[in-house]
Order: C-alpha cells, then structure tokens, then sequence
C-alpha cells in the first residue's frame, strides 16, 4: 500500500526518518548510561542476544545479528574477557561451542532496558499531549510494519 506522491517524497520522508531513529537510538544510549558501561553498540547487541537466546553458537549470533562470523567472534572474545558471556561444549555436537550469558550480563542488559524505558516514558509524559498518544500508538505500528518490510522482490 503506496500513496505517497512520489520518489523525491519518499526519499525525503526516508531521510527525516533516518536521521530522527539515529538522534533517539544516541539519546536512548546515554540516557540509559551506554556510553559509561565501555562496550560498544554491537557487543551490547551481541549480549542481549545472548541473554535473550542463550545457550546459543555463534554461528546463530552471527545470522541473527546479520554480521560476520568474524565480527561475532571479535565482540565474543571482548565479552568473555569482561566476564559476562562463557562457552562450554555443545552436549549434541562437542565441534560445536555454545555461548552462555553470566548473571552479571543479564542484570546489565535489564538495567540498559529499564533506563531506556524510564527516559521514553518521561519523555512522553513530556512531550506529547493526551490527544496525541493515539498517534504515538499508531506510529510505533508504523514502525514495527516498516521494520518487518520484506523488499526481497524488488527492494535495494
């Protein structure tokens, strides 16, 4: 379902689009206190997955994350060394390593969510009036529809 008015239309409704997710995922980043926690985008990212999926083998993390198997292995060795991610042997396939997230990692990702969360639900209470969460609501339905766009029949 397409009505915009044209490509110049939808390429700068994309930029707006762009620009405005990349200042909130910045805001959303220090506001939780990324930034102090040393790690970067991708390790915390990788992590999640991990506490979210875990026991889990790299090669899933690396398809799920849509990176390389080597950029995998480098955000790994980073979160070993810091402690909050191990590995032990896969009991259906000892070739195989399985990622595991120590305690540590799980209460640092919930401590990232709550703090996103905690400045969005102040920044709402902010900014936008009570008529206007409707359009919130059905912004965030945008989104979510925008993210799950399969394009593979003709996308870039």
């Amino acid at each position: 379902m397409n009505t915009n008015t044209g490509p110049r239309q939808s390429a700068a409704t994309a930029q707006r689009l762009n620009d405005a997710i990349k200042r909130l995922r910045a805001r959303l980043r220090a506001e939780s206190g990324q930034y102090a926690i040393g790690l970067t985008a991708t390790q915390l990212a990788v992590l999640a997955s991990v506490v979210r999926e875990g026991p889990v083998t790299a090669a899933l993390l690396a398809s799920r994350e849509h990176v390389s198997p080597q950029s995998i292995a480098q955000s790994l060795a980073v979160l070993k060394a810091a402690g909050l991610v191990h590995s032990e042997t896969d009991p259906q396939d000892g070739r195989r390593k399985l990622m595991s997230a120590d305690p540590s990692a799980t209460e640092l990702i919930d401590k990232l969510l709550a703090g996103r969360a905690s400045f969005l639900a102040r920044a709402i209470d902010q900014v936008v009036a009570p008529d206007e969460l409707k359009d919130v609501e059905k912004a965030i339905g945008l989104l979510e529809r925008l993210a799950a766009a399969d394009l593979s029949d003709g996308g870039i």
